[in-house]
């Protein structure tokens, strides 16, 4: 299986006089997968911290030049380079702070690109072919180039890719209209030319992408009909003879791309079993929106899928875990994972850890026999009786189809609709559920939201109990969730959904926090998230001393001072939240703020929607942090294993965000006195429990450092010399 995470904007797009062109021209790694330097279509350079989304550096050629290649970092010297005006290579470091008065070279001929890699060092790809080590041409920049293409025969894709110590640079160029692959191979200097298979529609690829598996070169390559093709080309091996060969290819996917063409689509491999293509719409949503999705290639099957706003800007990018994607006026960073693929996770039949499965009456082969012809285990045997078998052929005559169930959604009543999706989603013999699953859970919301009598809670639980929908595939389902109270089904989709916006995150909070206890405490939600809470609320009221704080205030204000906890009748009685002799809101509202916890959200996204939230939410909101944060800290609560709970950084991660939001009201608010009084000292003991820690640092490097002798019998006395 696959999925697409939460992403986040790293930068801005500013928009091209040509509505075709990208406005970034490419995406380099600095280094290592937390920086990118993003080059844009016309005159600059910056550098990315992307876990950050901050820009660590920018550099910006004078007005009527122009940047005509990407720029990239020349691991070895730790240098960037970049191209402008065709002509001239720029070279410069982090502290350089004006790039034109860093180093820069004119060469003989226009170039197309500079090429880096880690291992390798940098090399220059010229227009009509020909390749040059960086630090080879720097030498000699007027050296003469020769002409490696044909006449009318151009470049249209590039990269380089560095195997066992062997340095390749592949491009790609058309010559009226037909497509060939350059090979061309660094010390020793050798070139392959390869031709590429035409379409019957005469269509060029719109994207390229190449990656090393296996000591072989995989190039996959995306045409408008939605085919995607691969080819191979060896390592090793000896090099082919003189002449254009032609490269074989191999159809790994096609894409469902309904009556029309794809425009600006770009596919990357992203695994030997998973390809990432943007810009194509997505199987079950409506045409005109464009997707980043993730397929199956060894199944034909969609993984994950994210709607992308904005028109789409040519390529993807990908590197080590995230997909940049440049689409409407932003840079999207979204991490994925892609896991190794089995027919069984392709089609959505495997059990999840902490997820119900519902158990089908009908008797369904194991994946694991069909597989690896694993024998069933145990005496007992299904015996065919005459009975058994018209019973299956009556169910499989009766059965519906995925079209006919969702003809029947438009129009059918609510007990009909609901039994029969749950039927096609537990059958055994349900074809393409992968697809099948955003179909039917769109249709039923849309009609629900048409018609306020029509609602299917067990459906939509079912559907998405299969893990094969996210928000991206159905938007609408969590808002008309809690339009209808269903807290069930809410608790569900934060918990496995992986791509939930900041604004339904709060939009959740703000409902849950509001709603009274004994609305929710009636609702059936999710066993081992009930058991922690149960476990939690339970837990001993004495007071233990963990992560360096205990419950009862300090007195004195300095942090290394000894303090002395307040006996029981000075504390004050109007400031409940001192003692938390109970949960301040009730069970199963504790469960639904925890799945809220667990959602995953960006800083600068969630920032603004929190403060939508009113004084009194946040107050009882952060009554419930802070209740949770001291029964964590208590040395009596010890959690068990395998249950769905927030951790200790969640908690205080949603504490410095709410303070942030609203810290102006909460100070002039009565009712927060004691409270901000309170988490006042969660900052004064963990500045206590560190100055404790760095004390100590220095006796630990120490211990650390000592080589124990090897003669120490079973017992001994040492005598330890620290300083």
């Amino acid at each position: 299986m696959a999925a697409l995470y939460e992403g986040f904007t790293l930068c801005g797009l500013v928009p091209t006089q040509n509505a075709s062109d990208s406005p970034i021209q490419g995406i380099e790694l600095d280094g290592d997968s937390d920086h990118a330097v993003v080059t844009d279509s016309t005159r600059s350079v910056t550098l990315y911290k992307v876990s950050d989304q901050k820009p660590l550096g920018s550099w910006t050629v004078k007005q009527g030049q122009l940047l005509t290649c990407p720029a990239v970092c020349n691991f070895q010297t730790k240098e960037y380079v970049v191209v402008s005006d065709n002509k001239v290579i720029r070279v410069w470091k982090d502290e350089d702070l004006n790039i034109d008065k860093a180093f820069k070279a004119t060469v003989s001929a226009d170039v197309w690109r500079v090429h880096s890699a880690p291992g390798g060092e940098p090399v220059v790809l010229f227009q009509r072919g020909a390749v040059r080590l960086l630090d080879s041409l720097l030498s000699a920049p007027q050296q003469p180039i020769e002409d490696v293409l044909s006449e009318e025969e151009v470049i249209r894709w590039s990269t380089n890719i560095v195997a066992e110590k062997q340095h390749f640079v592949l491009f790609t160029t058309e010559q009226k209209g037909e497509h060939f692959l350059y090979v061309q191979r660094l010390n020793p200097n050798t070139l392959q030319k390869y031709r590429l298979e035409r379409e019957d529609s005469g269509a060029p690829p719109l994207s390229f992408s190449a990656s090393l598996r296996d000591k072989h070169i995989n190039l996959l390559y995306l045409y408008p009909n939605g085919c995607v093709y691969q080819s191979v080309v060896a390592v090793r091996g000896p090099v082919e003879l003189e002449g254009v060969q032609t490269l074989p290819r191999s159809l790994r996917l096609r894409l469902p791309v309904g009556e029309g063409k794809l425009g600006a689509a770009s596919a990357v491999a992203l695994d030997e079993a998973h390809v990432a293509v943007v810009g194509m719409p997505h199987p079950s949503a409506r045409t005109g929106k464009d997707f980043l999705c993730i397929w199956n290639t060894n199944f034909q099957t969609l993984q994950a899928g994210k709607e992308m706003v904005g028109r789409i800007h040519g390529p993807v990018w990908c590197y080590l875990g995230k997909l940049f994607v440049p689409h409407g006026k932003a840079l999207s960073v979204i991490p994925y994972e892609c896991q190794k693929s089995s027919l069984a996770s392709a089609l959505g039949k495997l059990r999840h850890a902490g997820i119900a499965v519902s158990k089908s009456s009908v008797a369904v082969p194991s994946w694991n026999s069909l597989l690896h012809g694993d024998q069933p285990q145990g005496p007992a045997k299904i015996v065919d009786t005459r009975k058994s078998k018209l019973s299956r052929k009556s169910q499989s005559a009766t059965a519906l189809n995925v079209d006919q169930v969702l003809e029947l959604i438009k129009t059918g009543p609510v007990e009909e609709v609901q039994r029969e999706v749950e039927a096609l989603v537990s059958r055994g013999d349900a074809q393409d559920l992968q697809l099948s699953v955003g179909q039917l859970a769109c249709h039923l919301v849309a009609r629900s939201q048409a018609e306020t009598a029509f609602y299917t809670p067990g459906a939509l639980a079912q559907l998405v109990q299969t893990q094969c929908l996210c928000h991206s595939v159905c938007p609408d389902l969590l808002l008309l969730a809690l339009e209808h109270k269903d807290y069930f089904l809410c608790q569900l989709c934060l918990q496995l959904f992986p791509d939930i916006p900041e604004v339904v995150t709060c939009a959740c909070l703000k409902t849950f926090i509001s709603v009274p206890d004994g609305d929710v405490e009636m609702v059936s939600l999710e066993p081992d998230s009930v058991s922690f809470m149960e476990g939690l609320v339970a837990a001993g009221d004495r007071g233990g001393q963990q992560n360096g704080f205990s419950p009862p205030l300090f007195e004195e204000d300095s942090c290394d001072a000894h303090h002395q906890p307040k006996p029981p009748q000075h504390q004050d009685k109007k400031n409940p939240t001192l003692q938390l002799e109970a949960c301040p809101v009730g069970l199963h509202k504790a469960v639904l703020l925890n799945e809220v916890l667990q959602t995953a959200y960006s800083d600068n996204f969630l920032l603004p929607h929190l403060k939508d939230l009113n004084a009194q939410q946040v107050i009882l909101f952060l009554q419930y942090l802070q209740f949770v944060y001291l029964k964590f800290s208590q040395d009596v609560y010890t959690q068990t294993p395998g249950l769905r709970s927030p951790t200790m950084t969640q908690i205080i991660d949603w504490l410095c965000l709410l303070l942030d939001a609203h810290f102006t009201v909460l100070v002039m608010a009565p009712d927060a006195k004691g409270l901000l009084s309170n988490l006042e000292s969660f900052v004064k003991s963990q500045v206590k429990l560190f100055s404790e820690l760095g004390k100590i640092e220095g006796s630990l490097q120490e211990l650390h450092k000592m080589k124990l002798s090897k003669d120490i019998s079973q017992y001994s006395i040492e005598v330890i010399e620290l300083f």
